[in-house]
């Protein structure tokens, strides 16, 4: 067992790993869900619950995560067990299984955004101008060949930029993808809000109405955040495995959580304007991805362009977290079985790619349901509903109960790096997160 500390890969700048932090955490539950969360929730006042509650426990588990990786310098299960033992690396084990399921249904997901992405040239505006866009989607995913095609040109992406390393391939890929991501999102915002009856849009989606804040919205707020910014997994303790011990951690922490919830809340603006400008319906759930906005594109001039970046957006985002899902898996086998960044990339990655098959197939009803569930949905309720919730939960409990000491000295360098807001965050994860996120944990047991 090699504990890999010596000589272990790090972030070549600040700047970096903050785009691969803020990359791992942007992903298609920004773009994709948020949205559609926040329409079936009815807009502004959801928007402020999510923002409260991405402030204070979001960051403040964020930040537990980023202590134990950088303290430890290991994977998430050798660090427990290096800071403290016990059953402690059980949740770390957590983390690596919930990043192998996830990343096998993420990436059928992800694929159909390249699909899209060519289907934008390729006859979608026609079909979506004669109000089939949703034959269209029915018909693809129901298309063995092409789903799992996607998925695996998505995959073998990933591996590639995770088998580059950690400088050479997160780090150099996230600072291109980063950037290039907020460009579209502007671009595509512009061309929303300047459509004639945008307004109402964003009367919709920036006018709190809490008469429609329920308690069911409270809870979705709070699941969207936590899922939103990656938490639960490993993949922050990961990444602050990577950081030099000069890096301040807190405002690490802060900005990584601004970013994951600027690009949340711009995605609100390249999309709700647009929907409202044309009609359809906010709460259209999953779906308004892939079948609501293509009939919002093809009504536009240059709707091809914008269904094109749209699509090319959604793989920024879905790349940049995918890699960092398998980087949790890599890192556990460097370090804890000796294996060569080479070879865990492929072969676990070639694994993953393949249990994701059947979620691939399940949505055309090519795979058989179980328990009356689509495979992909089984995949997303574990990974979701249990493993990340329950990762969440004692991650807060060890730093809030178990190790306090240790992560005070390394959330402020040993006392040379101001932190003020340090006794909000120890009550934060001593009770309010574990108690928050049991919550998640109770309602989300529903099957």
């Amino acid at each position: 067992m090699g504990n890999g500390t010596e000589n272990r890969e790090q972030w070549g700048s600040r700047l970096g790993f903050i785009m691969a932090a803020a990359g791992s955490a942007v992903g298609l539950g920004n773009i994709w869900r948020f949205p559609y969360v926040t329409g079936m929730n009815g807009g502004g006042a959801f928007v402020l619950c999510y923002v409260a509650i991405v402030f204070t426990i979001g960051v403040s588990v964020m930040l537990a995560e980023f202590v134990i990786g950088r303290s430890a310098g290991l994977n998430a299960v050798g660090s427990f067990r290096k800071l403290k033992g016990g059953a402690w690396p059980v949740v770390g084990w957590m983390g690596v299984i919930a990043g192998f399921i996830i990343l096998s249904f993420y990436g059928v997901i992800a694929g159909w955004t390249i699909a899209y992405m060519i289907k934008s040239f390729t006859g979608l505006m026609t079909l979506a101008a004669e109000g089939k866009a949703g034959d269209a989607f029915g018909a693809f995913v129901s298309n063995p060949t092409q789903v799992v095609l996607y998925q695996v040109l998505f995959m073998v992406m990933t591996i590639w930029i995770v088998f580059k390393g950690v400088g050479e391939g997160i780090e150099r890929y996230c600072k291109v993808m980063m950037p290039a991501l907020f460009v579209i999102l502007l671009i595509l915002i512009v061309r929303s809000v300047t459509l004639p009856g945008a307004g109402k849009g964003l009367e919709f989606y920036l006018t709190p109405d809490f008469s429609k804040l329920t308690g069911a919205s409270v809870f979705a707020a709070l699941g969207q955040g936590f899922f939103s910014l990656s938490l639960g997994m490993g993949c922050m303790i990961t990444y602050g495995s990577y950081l030099s011990k000069k890096e301040i951690l807190p405002s690490a922490a802060i900005t990584v959580t601004f970013l994951d919830t600027m690009v949340a809340f711009l995605a609100g603006f390249a999309i709700f304007p647009a929907v409202f400008a044309f009609g359809l319906e906010p709460a259209a759930g999953p779906g308004l991805t892939f079948i609501t906005l293509p009939n919002v594109f093809a009504k536009m001039p240059g709707g091809m362009i914008f269904s094109f970046l749209f699509f090319l957006l959604l793989f920024f985002a879905a790349l940049t977290s995918s890699v960092s899902l398998l980087e949790v898996c890599v890192a556990y086998f460097k370090d804890e079985m000796g294996w060569t960044r080479e070879k865990a990339s492929w072969l676990l990655g070639g694994i993953i790619t393949a249990l994701g098959i059947p979620s691939a197939l399940s949505l055309g009803g090519h795979f058989p349901k179980i328990a009356g569930k689509d495979f992909l949905d089984v995949m997303d309720f574990i990974s979701s509903n249990v493993l990340l919730p329950l990762g969440g939960i004692f991650i807060a409990l060890f730093v809030g109960w178990v190790w306090l000491e240790g992560a005070k000295k390394e959330a402020t360098n040993e006392g040379k790096a101001p932190f003020a807001w340090e006794t909000a965050w120890v009550w934060i994860v001593r009770v309010v997160a574990p108690v928050a996120i049991a919550w998640i944990f109770v309602k989300g047991l529903k099957w």
